[in-house]
């Protein structure tokens, strides 16, 4: 990857799946409106008002829910369109059972 986030800032690609747990199969509109993405690359932290880095919470590999919206830029990368976003707009990492 050509691109490295800095500070609390992530790389995210969305998770755009076609059918729910359930089976149901979701429309165009609904799949657009994913908040699941893959950590593709994470910045090293914040820094606080000490001067001190505070390391991220997240790390490349994990798949998150995210808080779409202001703030969220997109970008093509290797004709894969990513977002980048601050670690303050992901609500939850999901674990796997």
């Amino acid at each position: 990857m050509n691109l490295m986030p800095l500070y609390d800032r992530l790389i995210i690609e969305e998770i755009k799946e076609e059918t729910t747990a359930g089976g149901i199969v979701l429309t165009v509109d609904a799949q657009d409106k994913s908040t699941r993405a893959k950590v593709l690359a994470a910045g090293p932290g914040r820094i606080n008002e000490d001067g001190k880095l505070i390391p991220l919470n997240v790390k490349a590999g994990d798949t998150v829910v995210f808080l779409g919206g202001y703030g969220t830029l997109r970008e093509k990368l290797d004709d894969v369109e990513v977002l980048i976003i601050s670690e303050v707009d992901v609500l939850a990492i999901v674990k796997e059972k």
